[in-house]
């Protein structure tokens, strides 16, 4: 089984980004918006705030009470959208249930958002990017029967318009595949018998079990049936910051 190694990856994006930082004399600035007290989003913030800052991309981050109102958090929003020195905005999800993300992200100026959300955004999305660039590193996807298993119709719809792929919201016959592209997040659901020999697994899914980080594949239950695999952790996630932070350098 090879590994697609996505901090490696990381790594090499966020050098180019650097040097290109450096040579341009730029100033970037990306725009963070965290509500609530979720620890993994607390942690997923501070990551790709020391990957920022390490570059050289500045943050402006606004951590707001999990109680805050919507109209607070629009009011934050449209501060960022008219601050001339923030490139990017950044709204960490999930938000608290009492507030509709559909209603912030769109209010989020289309030229400053860098997570692709948004239909008329200028920007990919950096986890699509990352799906991509494994798909890529095992040596692409011509000539191979693929599908994408998601949990939402959105997702699925933009994995579907950008791979020309068909997806599933429910785990149905899964041998058929050459290459499975998951982003469930339901602990360890795929196992050995569900895949075919040599099949190429990409794990975008992230939840906890046991007190640890892991995917939507059973790692050990496949390791003798598949060819390529991107890990959870490791894997997507790595690449989906560099992708974000591209996206901000290419925002200035």
């Amino acid at each position: 089984m090879n590994l697609i190694n996505g901090k490696k990856i990381s790594e090499e994006i966020l050098e180019e980004l650097k040097k290109e930082i450096q040579k341009r004399s730029i100033k970037p600035c990306l725009g963070v918006i965290l509500v609530g007290d979720d620890k993994a989003s607390h942690i997923y913030v501070n990551k790709k705030e020391e990957s920022a800052e390490r570059i050289g991309i500045k943050i402006k981050k606004y951590v707001l009470d999990k109680d805050v109102s919507e109209k607070e958090i629009l009011e934050t929003i449209n501060i960022l959208n008219l601050d001339n020195q923030v490139n990017g905005i950044l709204i960490q999800l999930p938000l608290p249930q009492h507030i509709s993300s559909e209603t912030i992200i769109k209010a989020i100026n289309p030229e400053k958002d860098v997570d692709g959300f948004l239909s008329e955004s200028k920007f990919d999305s950096p986890f699509i990017l990352a799906i991509e660039r494994a798909l890529n590193e095992a040596g692409g996807i011509e000539n191979k029967k693929v599908v994408a298993l998601v949990n939402s119709e959105i997702f699925g719809q933009a994995l579907k318009l950008r791979f020309n792929i068909e997806y599933q919201t429910q785990i149905n016959d899964l041998s058929q595949f050459d290459v499975i592209i998951t982003a469930l997040g339901q602990s360890e659901v795929i196992k050995e018998s569900m895949i075919k020999s040599g099949v190429i697994l990409i794990d975008g899914g992230i939840s906890k079990k046991n007190g640890k980080i892991v995917g939507d594949v059973d790692r050990e239950s496949v390791r003798n049936k598949v060819s390529w695999l991107s890990p959870v952790p490791g894997g997507l996630g790595p690449m989906t910051v560099s992708f974000l932070l591209k996206n901000v350098v290419l925002a200035v």
